[in-house]
């Protein structure tokens, strides 16, 4: 907990003989951007000013470019993706939303209402 603020938590309410399970918004985050940046044709998250400016003094963010918002049980993201030049845009965002969705939904047991992508950027890398 930073600063009084506290972490956004979501609450697994399936109780079983051992206890809750909590899930933070900041895990959901974490998966799906691991899950988008494994397509092909992703060639990296990008976040906004903020988090770029804090990745530069060192603190890196796995969650870099992801906005998570949990309701209940269901899940919505935002990814903030660059793209490979020569990639097929609407087939690489099909493959990151499936990918992202079934890797949240598998790990956490929770349902993905709807992967959101906005392309930033093209990257025009030449092997």
């Amino acid at each position: 907990m930073e600063r009084g603020t506290e972490k956004r938590m979501m609450t697994n309410s399936d109780k079983n003989e051992f206890g809750t399970v909590r899930i933070a918004n900041d895990v959901v985050a974490m998966i799906a951007g691991l899950a988008a940046t494994e397509v092909d044709g992703v060639t990296a998250m990008v976040g906004n000013i903020t988090n770029e400016l804090i990745s530069k003094v060192g603190a890196k963010k796995l969650t870099k470019g992801v906005k998570v918002d949990i309701l209940e049980k269901l899940v919505s993201v935002d990814l903030a993706v660059n793209l490979a030049y020569g990639f097929n845009i609407p087939d690489t965002c099909k493959a990151v939303q499936d990918r992202v969705k079934n890797a949240i939904e598998t790990m956490t047991g929770l349902q993905v209402a709807d992967v959101n992508i906005r392309i930033v950027g093209i990257d025009m890398a030449t092997n």
